[in-house]
């Protein structure tokens, strides 16, 4: 197994297993991810604690992913990056347009603000349009 899934009520754990996050490895991620955009609970964190090493083709499917659940209405959210892995993430000028916390908890804190965020952003549209 390359990755692990683990649900939760309001996101799902993905976290690779080996050092390595290849091109390979980032496809497993991101058809897991696909498949998990299907679904009630759409949200993913990306926990990286396992991996101390990435390429750049791996690289560049994550920020991709990021993209499309953003585009569906759905937060993704990176934590538990090595410092080499920043540092890659930091020469490739990645690291600001991502989404990455410390920790798994603050994680889940981001996944919760973006849910209130687009339920209240949901709530307006609707008043405008009772106004209109």
């Amino acid at each position: 197994m390359e990755v692990k899934i683990d649900t939760k009520e309001k996101f799902t754990v993905v976290t690779p297993i080996q050092p390595e996050l290849s091109a390979n490895i980032a496809a497993i991620i991101a058809k897991n991810c696909d498949e998990q955009l299907q679904k009630q609970v759409k949200n993913v964190v990306l926990n990286m604690a396992n991996v101390s090493n990435i390429d750049e083709p791996a690289s560049d499917t994550i920020s991709e992913l990021q993209q499309k659940f953003y585009e569906f209405g759905a937060s993704f959210v990176i934590c538990c990056l090595q410092p080499s892995v920043e540092e890659f993430f930091e020469k490739t000028e990645l690291l600001e347009l991502l989404n990455i916390t410390p920790t798994e908890s603050e994680a889940w804190d981001i996944v919760q603000m973006e849910e209130i965020e687009r339920e209240l952003l949901d709530g307006d549209d609707m008043e405008f349009d009772k106004n209109a």
